[in-house]
């Protein structure tokens, strides 16, 4: 039991810079305090203490504002970064190493008692502030959900799920970004301008108008060496301004 508390602590302190100590992990931070007295109300739960299961969740939601059904199964190094609003149903499951921001909600949408309602997190998870993930579904280890987006399907180990509904980006090397590498990097709120589908679509558009750009001006100046060696007349028209490429990215966040 200490252990895992030991282990739970050090997780905060090596995800949230705002964390100096091991004191003020143990006083001042909610999300800790929910993560455990969530394990006895589990072993309430599971042992046929339904009722009292049920009435230490309801404590802990009123002290943290962290409402875990005690039914959840939650695993180890799992981190309620603030918090405050979240939701966590009855069969949702939340793998090792996972972070959760303030307003999150792992719902389900089928009202049948017994069913596997609620989504299962893999480990390494991140869900940004604001999400939603509906259903009973699997969201893979290392994936990564942005802010506000509403998850209604499964989504791959290592990918990227943002916007309403949410579309799933693909891992760029098949693992999520934190957990790559000998030193593995944690992704604050879950997501960076590289994933998101809207700006890489624009960044795609601009590099390929910037490329036919330069390719007309190339067409320009063979269409002048050509008719000053033959001595022909320049055909009239202006070739117009320049295609700004860079001011264009930058206003799409590249």
């Amino acid at each position: 039991m200490f252990s895992k508390i030991r282990s739970d602590i050090q997780c905060i302190l090596d995800r949230d810079p705002a964390a100096r100590n091991t004191w003020e992990v143990i006083t001042c931070y909610p999300g800790l305090h929910a993560v455990i007295l969530h394990r006895p109300a589990h072993w309430f739960w599971t042992h046929g203490f339904k009722w009292l299961g049920r009435f230490t969740s309801h404590i802990s939601r009123f002290l943290t504002g962290i409402e875990i059904h005690p039914g959840a199964i939650i695993g180890e190094r799992v981190f309620f970064d603030h918090a405050m609003g979240t939701v966590v149903g009855e069969t949702a499951e939340i793998g090792d190493g996972c972070t959760i921001y303030q307003g999150v909600t792992l719902g389900g949408t089928s009202l049948y008692k017994g069913a596997k309602r609620h989504p299962t997190l893999g480990k390494d998870v991140v869900v940004s502030a604001g999400a939603k993930v509906l259903g009973g579904f699997e969201v893979g280890d290392g994936a990564k959900i942005g802010s506000n987006a509403v998850v209604i399907k499964p989504v791959p180990a290592g990918a990227t799920a943002v916007g309403i509904p949410a579309r799933i980006l693909p891992s760029k090397v098949g693992e999520s970004a934190d957990v790559a590498g000998a030193q593995p990097k944690f992704s604050a709120y879950g997501i960076t301008n590289e994933d998101d589908p809207v700006s890489q679509a624009l960044r795609g558009l601009i590099d390929s108008a910037s490329t036919q750009d330069q390719q007309i001006a190339r067409l320009w100046q063979a269409l002048e060496k050509i008719c000053q060696q033959q001595q022909m007349q320049i055909p009239e028209g202006e070739r117009g301004e320049c295609f700004e490429a860079e001011r264009l990215n930058q206003l799409v966040g590249k």
